[in-house]
């Protein structure tokens, strides 16, 4: 694909995230820019190099239009600590931070309320179901993002689940 064709990932707008809800990363060497252009077919086989656009339910019953990425459609454990998820509200994107993110004194649960105008109770937990978009376990597809973990892994942990084991 032409890198005329791709759009860079933060510029995409409602528009572009309602016409199409599957959006693949290009790579376009000599670019310091990230892109990314539309998969026309869905559902997907995996999300590898993906991310989904849908609306995501906040605790107070609101939608919001947000991107999810970093979903592996088998394994449950991984999706639910690496999971990301980007949320849309008057055309400027806040980027939630995970617990073990440097970043998430900066990006996490509170500033995503504070970005929404709303208190964390009202905002947690973010509920998401991605099996329209997805072949996979539904425990993989369907979830629920808490304010904080239930169960926390030690970085040791995140690492090993992070880097794939020969031989499986």
């Amino acid at each position: 694909m032409k890198k005329s064709n791709a759009i860079r990932v933060e510029m995409l707008r409602e528009s572009n995230l309602k016409a199409f809800q599957v959006w693949r990363y290009t790579d376009f060497e000599k670019s310091r820019d990230v892109f990314v252009r539309p998969v026309k077919t869905i559902p997907v086989e995996n999300l590898d190099g993906k991310f989904v656009a849908t609306q995501v339910v906040l605790a107070n019953g609101h939608k919001v239009l947000a991107t999810i990425g970093n979903v592996d459609v088998n394994n449950p454990l991984l999706t639910r600590h690496w999971l990301s998820l980007s949320v849309l509200c008057n055309e400027k994107w806040f980027h939630l931070a995970r617990y073990h993110d440097f970043d998430y004194k900066e990006r996490g649960p509170e500033s995503l309320a504070n970005f929404l105008k709303l208190s964390v109770s009202d905002v947690f937990p973010i509920s998401y179901d991605l099996r329209a978009y997805i072949k996979g376990k539904p425990e993989s597809l369907v979830g629920e993002i808490e304010r904080e973990p239930k169960d926390r892994l030690s970085r040791a942990e995140i690492i090993s689940l992070a880097v794939p084991r020969k031989g499986l």
